[in-house]
């Protein structure tokens, strides 16, 4: 399969272009008996290979990480080489304002989180998805990304990608054809409006609860299936996991055996977690700690700083793909509520401690109120308080179990192969492919 995460130059060969201009008017005419011609790397996929066109963002972390589960996803349950798939981030990719944008929203996220509130309400009251102003300077990103791709399906994993998709699908007479998929990144009943797109063919939710906000913004019942969070198999929990949690804390030099703190300070790196992080220093706890500061140089060498006076080990980590050796080690995430975080963490039964010293941004309400209900976590109110909720957890065997056990039932189990399986299942038929889903 090949995964191109970037958008490349289109091939300059003549007649490859010539060809996919050909077959994309075939498609458009429903003449087309075959997908039409992938760009492709040589040796990774058959040039036939239905292509998936996933639209995503860099708006804090987690959009990111459902396309990337959803690539490990294609590639780990079919055969490698029966998909061609491409992730585009659509939004900073279209326009220089609309990449203006997203780095605005994101120095929000690290900065002024109290802000989140205002910028939802503003977003959900004025919809900017749905404005000639914004479609108008991006329709021909999108446009020019559809005749260089060609894709079969389309998948969005963006509340603000899927109404300018639907429209310029639409306006190429394809939206009969192409199938737009929008799989939710928010998992419970409380999330942005921009979700809701009346051409969307299915959407793929967390749980009943989201599907219910898809229902009371208007979206038909039929058109939603509850398929879980599109969480990385990598994260995939297992009988052998307490013994790939102590291989994870000797591979980050801590001890095997000692209860295990991760402050995930998220893809950003900011808001309340230094606050957090700093009164977890003072503490006098016999725990070890891993901290996360993610795409934030400068919060890692205060990290770092702040480490060489604790009390106990603290390894201090950058940005990293690996994030699953991190839950793999770890017996608590003190964590902001991302939806993807939450899901991961949960996936490896970990127990959250959730940043909600600023109320949780609106999407994020629902995740809380279920972790606090479900018994999966705690919400932090005060910073200090951390220190007396982690050592609760570390002498009550009776209840850390539980929170462990409340982790795991919030999880749909196999969320990711389902939502590819439903992918694939709108996918044109090919004897390979009818060969594979049979299977």
């Amino acid at each position: 399969m090949s995964l191109i995460e970037e958008t490349p130059s289109l091939n300059s060969n003549d007649d490859l272009q010539s060809r996919m201009n050909e077959e994309k008017a075939q498609l458009k005419r429903g003449e087309a008996r075959r997908p039409p011609l992938a760009l492709y790397r040589p040796g990774t996929q058959r040039p036939f290979a239905p292509k998936i066109l996933i639209i995503s963002s860099d708006t804090g972390g987690g959009h990111r990480s459902a396309a990337a589960a959803i690539v490990a996803g294609v590639q780990r349950f079919f055969r490698s080489d029966s998909y061609a798939v491409r992730v585009v981030r659509a939004i900073e990719e279209a326009h220089a304002l609309t990449a203006r944008l997203v780095r605005f929203y994101n120095w929000m996220l690290r900065h002024r989180q109290h802000w989140m509130k205002y910028l939802y309400w503003a977003v959900n009251r004025f919809r900017p998805e749905t404005r000639d102003f914004f479609y108008r300077r991006t329709v021909g990103y999108v446009r020019e990304l559809f005749e260089r791709w060609c894709p079969h399906i389309i998948i969005s994993v963006h509340p603000l990608t899927q109404h300018g998709i639907a429209r310029v699908l639409k306006e190429l007479g394809l939206a009969d054809r192409i199938p737009l998929v929008t799989v939710v990144t928010d998992p419970f009943y409380g999330f942005w409006r921009g979700w809701a797109c009346d051409d969307v063919r299915l959407y793929l939710v967390a749980s009943e609860e989201a599907r219910q906000q898809l229902i009371d913004y208007g979206i038909s019942p039929e058109r939603i299936k509850v398929c879980g969070m599109p969480v990385h198999p990598k994260f995939e929990w297992s009988e052998a996991d307490e013994r790939e949690a102590r291989e994870a804390r000797r591979a980050l030099g801590l001890h095997p055996e000692k209860f295990t703190v991760f402050i995930n300070a998220g893809w950003i790196g900011g808001g309340n977690i230094p606050k957090i992080f700093r009164e977890l220093v003072r503490g006098d706890l016999d725990v070890q700690a891993i901290f996360l500061a993610g795409r934030n140089e400068k919060l890692r060498l205060k990290a770092e700083r702040l480490a060489r006076r604790a009390r106990f080990p603290v390894k201090v980590v950058g940005y990293t793909e690996q994030i699953e050796q991190l839950m793999r080690a770890a017996s608590v995430m003190i964590s902001k509520l991302g939806g993807l975080t939450t899901f991961e963490a949960l996936t490896c039964r970990v127990p959250i401690i959730a940043d909600a010293i600023t109320p949780p941004m609106p999407q994020e309400a629902g995740a809380a109120r279920e972790l606090a209900r479900r018994g999966a976590g705690v919400l932090l109110t005060r910073a200090s308080d951390v220190i007396p909720i982690i050592r609760r957890m570390m002498e009550d065997a009776r209840y850390y179990a539980s929170m462990r056990a409340a982790a795991a039932s919030l999880v749909i189990p196999h969320a990711t192969r389902r939502i590819v399986e439903e992918i694939a299942a709108l996918l044109p038929s090919t004897p390979e492919l009818d060969a594979e889903r049979a299977g």
